[in-house]
């Protein structure tokens, strides 16, 4: 019997612990996001099975501008409420609206602020992994030591599944004015 009372303070000593731990670390991860203004970025963007490979730059709220690696030499533009995607290969540019898409997650800082707070947490040796469900499932990386934004996990509003990992280049800089700026309809 009194094997069993030692075990069950263990145990419970252990899972405060745990959710002490847990806390603390979103902690860490929300005031690190409150002073974080702008990203630059290189990614590896893995869509039904298809990589693609770009760098990006985010300028929080809502704004965000990817380059791709591609013969298509595709770029993302998105400011706010629009999004465009231009093949310069091509000259053309196609727009869509940004209220559907899984990008609001990433590029207002409320959204991901409430990501991390609501978010089940799971921990391995490098990564945090945030699993937060609202009208998709969506899961959100962090480095465990640097506790810097990794990457995401969702299925799109088309049932596609995206996996998106990223390698922080620069935090905080100040983008020239124009950058995100849409292109003009063709």
């Amino acid at each position: 019997m009194l094997v069993n009372v030692k075990f069950y303070k263990i145990l419970i000593i252990f899972i405060l612990l745990s959710v002490n731990l847990s806390a603390n670390e979103k902690d860490q991860i929300v005031t690190q996001l409150n002073n974080l203004n702008s990203l630059e970025f290189t990614f590896d963007q893995v869509v039904n099975d298809k990589t693609e490979k770009g760098s990006c730059l985010l300028e929080f709220p809502g704004k965000l501008k990817c380059d791709y690696f591609d013969d298509k030499k595709k770029e993302l533009i998105i400011n706010k409420k629009r999004l465009a995607i231009t093949q310069k290969k091509y000259n053309k540019t196609y727009y869509y609206p940004i209220s559907k898409s899984p990008f609001l997650n990433i590029l207002y800082k409320d959204k991901l602020l409430e990501i991390v707070k609501s978010g089940k947490l799971k921990l391995s040796d490098q990564v945090i992994k945030l699993i937060y469900i609202d009208e998709n499932e969506m899961t959100v990386y962090f480095d465990r030591k640097t506790l810097d934004l990794k990457g995401w996990q969702i299925i799109d509003q088309y049932n596609n599944n995206i996996n998106f990992s990223l390698n922080i280049v620069a935090k905080n800089d100040v983008f020239k004015k124009g950058t995100f700026k849409i292109p003009e309809m063709n």
